[in-house]
C-alpha cells in the first residue's frame, strides 16, 4: 500500500483549459489533435516516445493523414511535437514544426505549462485549419478530444 498519492501532472483546471483549446482547433479543420503528458521518458528520446504513442493511439489511421501529437514529459522536462504525413508537408515541413516546438519551449522554460499547450494546439489548430479545413461532409471527430496521461 502507498502512503504517498501522486500529484496530478495538471489539474482540472489545466485539463478543461486544455480540452477546450483541442475542441476549438478542431471544429475549424478535419484534422485531429492529440496531447499526451507524463512524468517520464524513459529509454528513448521525446520524439522516439512521440511517434511510439501516435502509433498506440492509432493517430496514423485518420482518413486524411492529418493528425498531430504533443508530447511532453513533466519531469524529465522533455517534448515533442509530430505530424501525421499530410499536415507535416503541407504545414512547411521541419521549419513550421521547428517553429512551433521553439515556442512551446519558452512557455515550458517559464513553467507555464498549460499556457504553452493551449498557444500550441491553438497553433496547430490553425495550420490543420489552412490546409485541411473544416469540410461538413466530414463532420465526424476520427480521435478523443481528452488529454491522455501515461504514467
Amino acid at each position: 500500500m502507498s502512503f504517498w498519492k501522486k500529484k496530478p501532472i495538471l489539474d482540472q483546471d489545466s485539463q478543461q483549459r486544455i480540452v477546450a483549446s483541442i475542441k476549438e482547433a478542431e471544429g475549424k479543420t478535419t484534422g485531429e489533435v492529440r496531447v499526451f503528458v507524463e512524468h517520464r521518458c524513459s529509454y528513448m528520446n521525446a520524439m522516439d516516445r512521440a511517434v511510439e504513442l501516435f502509433a498506440q493511439l492509432g493517430m496514423f489511421k485518420t482518413e486524411r493523414r492529418n493528425a498531430t501529437i504533443v508530447y511532453i514529459a513533466v519531469n524529465d522536462r522533455q517534448f515533442a511535437i509530430f505530424g501525421d504525413t499530410a499536415i507535416y508537408e503541407k504545414a512547411g515541413g521541419p521549419v513550421f514544426w521547428e517553429s512551433a516546438a521553439a515556442r512551446l519551449k519558452e512557455y515550458l522554460k517559464k513553467d507555464q505549462i498549460t499556457d504553452g499547450l493551449c498557444a500550441c494546439v491553438n497553433e496547430l489548430g490553425k495550420a490543420l485549419a489552412t490546409h485541411f479545413p473544416y469540410d461538413p461532409a466530414v463532420t465526424k471527430n476520427e480521435l478523443p478530444d481528452e488529454i491522455v496521461f501515461g504514467k
